[in-house]
């Protein structure tokens, strides 16, 4: 059985603030294979790294992203609620990773938070910047509405997507198949070895989120998935070592 590769959770979420470079290029220094990261449209269009629909939970800030330019957003303190010592941290755009990205061999999980708010256009705005920076190859679209899913497919075929859920599907192998992704992102409670096993021999690739403990660590390798999503990749690392 192959080893997973593990990918940082919003960056090592564990010990840094999540969806900053600072998280992104700590992943990189311990060794993750890739990074997962969120992304919203600001006021004015932009394409920005944040979780949540708002900057409340992690930033000095208020208010919904949405109602924010890149300047005010990057005004905002997005360390300190993580420790004091990362005040300096700062909401960064997708651009901004995207140049730090293209000196690395590291792959990118895009998750488009299109699932609450519908930003218009926010898909072919993604595309477009991962063609910019030919990225194609190092990039995997995901999102929890699937209909963002079926229009990356149309857009950008060469782009691997994949579906994300957190609650039981009926058919998850079909939903893919009918959305066009080759990619299966379910929390990782949803899993049985047996599915793991069949959707794998249909060619669908998983990377189930987010898997923090040694225990739930231990069974996802054991079920042979095939990427870990995790907030503490060192602990995955602890465990394939």
């Amino acid at each position: 059985m192959s080893k997973p590769l593990i990918f940082a959770h919003r960056g090592v979420k564990g010990t840094h603030p999540e969806n900053t470079i600072i998280a992104f290029q700590e992943a990189e220094r311990i060794g993750a294979h890739g990074i997962e990261l969120d992304v919203h449209l600001s006021k004015d269009g932009e394409l920005v790294v944040i979780h949540d629909e708002t900057v409340d939970r992690t930033t000095n800030g208020v208010g919904p992203v949405s109602e924010k330019t890149v300047e005010e957003l990057q005004l905002l303190d997005a360390g300190s609620y993580k420790d004091p010592s990362f005040h300096e941290a700062k909401i960064p755009t997708l651009r901004e990773v995207f140049i730090w990205l293209s000196t690395t061999n590291l792959q990118l999980n895009i998750e488009l938070k299109t699932d609450v708010i519908h930003y218009p256009n926010i898909e072919e705005k993604a595309v477009a910047l991962v063609r910019e920076y030919h990225l194609s190859n190092q990039i995997v679209f995901s999102s929890f509405n699937h209909d963002s899913v079926s229009l990356l497919a149309e857009i950008a075929p060469e782009i691997p997507r994949a579906i994300l859920y957190d609650t039981p599907l009926a058919d998850p192998i079909s939903e893919a198949k009918h959305r066009e992704a080759s990619g299966l992102h379910p929390n990782f409670q949803l899993l049985t070895k047996e599915f793991v096993q069949l959707a794998q021999e249909q060619g669908y690739v998983f990377r189930p989120y987010t898997i923090n403990e040694y225990k739930d660590l231990q069974t996802m390798i054991d079920y042979g998935v095939d990427v870990i999503i995790t907030d503490w990749p060192a602990r995955a690392f602890e465990l394939l070592s």
